[in-house]
Order: structure tokens, then C-alpha cells, then sequence
């Protein structure tokens, strides 16, 4: 028979055990728990055209999902003058970095050169073909096209992202520059890109949407 002392002994050592299970259990969810990878497809919308290090879409919207306790990082696929055909050439090469989710932000320059839609068309529907393809959750923030194209252009290119919105599992933002757009006091000089301000502005109306889409990665 084991004495008391021995009793107490084996208590102790099994509550150690116990201890040393519930430690690896935590540090095992604490890895788990690692930035999600979140790629921005963009162009110089996103790209921060014009603005100071630190005051572009990308960076001002890392710091607003880490004030909500989200931590991401970022994968840098926003380049200034890009168009559809732009990204879709270079998808494969951004997505080396092996993406959790993805904000797809292009159009603007397509409407600037009066691209006929259904190129822009066929090559969103590309894109979003390749990231479902890998199981990457999207956000696609949508873009109109200049008025100077007149209205029926701007309707089919306003089609493009209404019908691509469509798509199930899409989280979709029908106009990236929402609530900034021609307004002098969110754009810089050139009456195109959001200036300081403006980007804060955008990222506050999206970071719903992005909550979501993060919520959407770490599900996969």
C-alpha cells in the first residue's frame, strides 16, 4: 500500500501533466492563430498614388483591422495604371505568396481608356475564376466609368460588376470610391485619387466588408 506522501506525490505529478497539456493546447492556438495573408488586386486606388508612405489604402487599412484586433498581411498587388488585362496577367505571380483572401480593386483604368466591357468583363470573370479555383475569399469593389463616355458606356461598364456581383460567395461593393468621388475635399489635385482623408474614408466604409471576408479565410 502506497503511503500518503507517495498519493500526493503522483497527484502532483499528474496535475504537472495536466498543466503541460493545457500549456501545448493554448501555444497550439496561439499558432494558429497567425495573420491572415490578405492580397489587394488593385491599381493606384490602392496603390496610394500621390501619397506619403503609410497613407495609401493598404497600410491605413492594416492599421484599422489591427484596432480591431484583426491581424493581417498584407500581399502588395496594387500597381499604379493597372488595368483588368493587368492583373489577370499577373495573378499567378502575386498569388506565389500563397493568399488567404483577396480584395479585387480594377476597372478604374479600364474606363479611363474606354475599354469595351466585355474585355473588362472576361477578364474579372478570370480573376475571380482563378481565386475560386484556390478557395481564396474575395471582396470585389466595383468602379463606374467616366461620364464623359456617355450613358450607355456607362451602363454596360456599370453591368460588368453588378452581374459579376452576382456571383454566390462574393463579397461585393458595388463603387470603391463611394462618398469621395468628385468631392474636392477628399480627392487630391487631380480630381481622381482620394487623398489622405479621402483613403481613411474608404477604408472606414469597407472594413465591414473586409471583417467579413477575414472571418470568410479563416473558415477555409
Amino acid at each position: 500500500m502506497a503511503s500518503i506522501g507517495t498519493a500526493y506525490g503522483i497527484r502532483g505529478v499528474l496535475r504537472k501533466a495536466r498543466a503541460g497539456v493545457l500549456l501545448f493546447v493554448l501555444l497550439g492556438s496561439v499558432a494558429q492563430a497567425a495573420p491572415v495573408r490578405l492580397l489587394v488586386l488593385g491599381d493606384s486606388l490602392a496603390a496610394g498614388f500621390g501619397l506619403p508612405p503609410g497613407e495609401g489604402f493598404e497600410p491605413k487599412l492594416a492599421a484599422a483591422l489591427r484596432a480591431h484586433g484583426r491581424e493581417v498581411q498584407i500581399i502588395d498587388g496594387a500597381v499604379s495604371g493597372d488595368t483588368t488585362a493587368g492583373g489577370r496577367a499577373r495573378l499567378d505571380w502575386v498569388l506565389g505568396e500563397s493568399a488567404d483572401a483577396a480584395i479585387v480593386e480594377l476597372g478604374a483604368n479600364d474606363g479611363l481608356r474606354g475599354t469595351d466591357p466585355r474585355a473588362t468583363e472576361a477578364n474579372l470573370r478570370a480573376i475571380l475564376d482563378t481565386l475560386a479555383a484556390r478557395h481564396i475569399p474575395v471582396l470585389l469593389s466595383g468602379m463606374y466609368a467616366p461620364p464623359n463616355l456617355g450613358p450607355e458606356y456607362g451602363r454596360a461598364f456599370r453591368q460588368v460588376f453588378d452581374d459579376l456581383g452576382r456571383r454566390p460567395g462574393l463579397i461585393y461593393d458595388p463603387f470603391f470610391l463611394e462618398g469621395v468621388a468628385a468631392d474636392p475635399k477628399w480627392n487630391q489635385p487631380d480630381g481622381i485619387h482620394p487623398n489622405a482623408e479621402g483613403v481613411q474614408r474608404i477604408v472606414s466604409r469597407l472594413l465591414p466588408f473586409v471583417e467579413t471576408l477575414i472571418a470568410e479565410a479563416r473558415q477555409e
